[in-house]
């Protein structure tokens, strides 16, 4: 049971090629008076279509749809509507697209295994703006998807301007670690930590974690496999 519900209902849109899957989101999100689910999509440009005219808060995003897939939707997406988030799920938990769609503007990334309760934590930390990725799970995606032979040029991230201390809590985060991990590993604190996270999304000019995470392997930070 969720906590009651403090201002409007989340709005929330599925976009999912089966609608067994939509109808299953739907259901787990629907009786939580936390969440309005204002509609369902079949591929991504209809997730797109709808996100114009319905305006939810979050789109629950399947990333391999006919039409436009979830990759493509993702960008068009925060390209079009930034005040939209996007939580991508994923039959496949090492599929290399969830990491382009993480590029692509994606919030976070969700395997389609997971329980209702994972789902409706996810979609509120989406919400908020946080990154509803895993740091294992993340690191794990990249490693497999800068082992993959055809990858997008590295993105325009200059980490020239970072302090060392501020480039040493890139690089953990990148290894997997969590905020407490970082904090134990550097002897600081956890306010402190989070203070340079923000300073290093600010100076790498990415929006969240998984972007940070991201960036890490494509300049050559740390390399895949790497642990903190």
């Amino acid at each position: 049971m969720t906590d009651p519900v403090d201002g409007p209902a989340i709005r929330v849109l599925i976009a999912d090629d089966q609608p067994l899957v939509r109808r299953g989101l739907a259901l787990i999100l629907s009786p939580d008076p936390a969440f309005e689910v204002v509609g369902e999509a079949g591929d991504g440009a209809e997730a797109v279509d709808l996100a114009h005219r319905l305006r939810p808060a979050v789109v629950v995003m399947d990333i391999r749809m006919p039409v436009l897939d979830g990759v493509a939707a993702t960008a068009r997406l925060t390209r079009e509507l930034p005040g939209c988030r996007v939580l991508a799920l994923s039959t496949f938990d090492m599929d290399e697209y969830v990491v382009a769609a993480l590029r692509a503007g994606a919030c976070g990334f969700l395997p389609k295994d997971i329980s209702p309760e994972e789902l409706v934590t996810a979609v509120r930390v989406v919400h908020t703006g946080e990154a509803a990725v895993a740091p294992r799970l993340l690191t794990r995606l990249i490693a497999a998807y800068v082992r993959a032979p055809h990858r997008p040029e590295p993105p325009a991230v200059d980490p020239g301007g970072l302090t060392p201390r501020e480039r040493e809590v890139w690089r953990l985060m990148a290894t997997g670690l969590d905020n407490a991990e970082i904090a134990a590993v550097m002897a600081i604190s956890v306010s402190t930590v989070k203070n340079h996270i923000t300073s290093v999304f600010g100076k790498l000019g990415v929006r969240d974690r998984a972007q940070a995470v991201i960036a890490a392997y494509e300049t050559g930070l740390v390399e895949a496999g790497a642990r903190g």
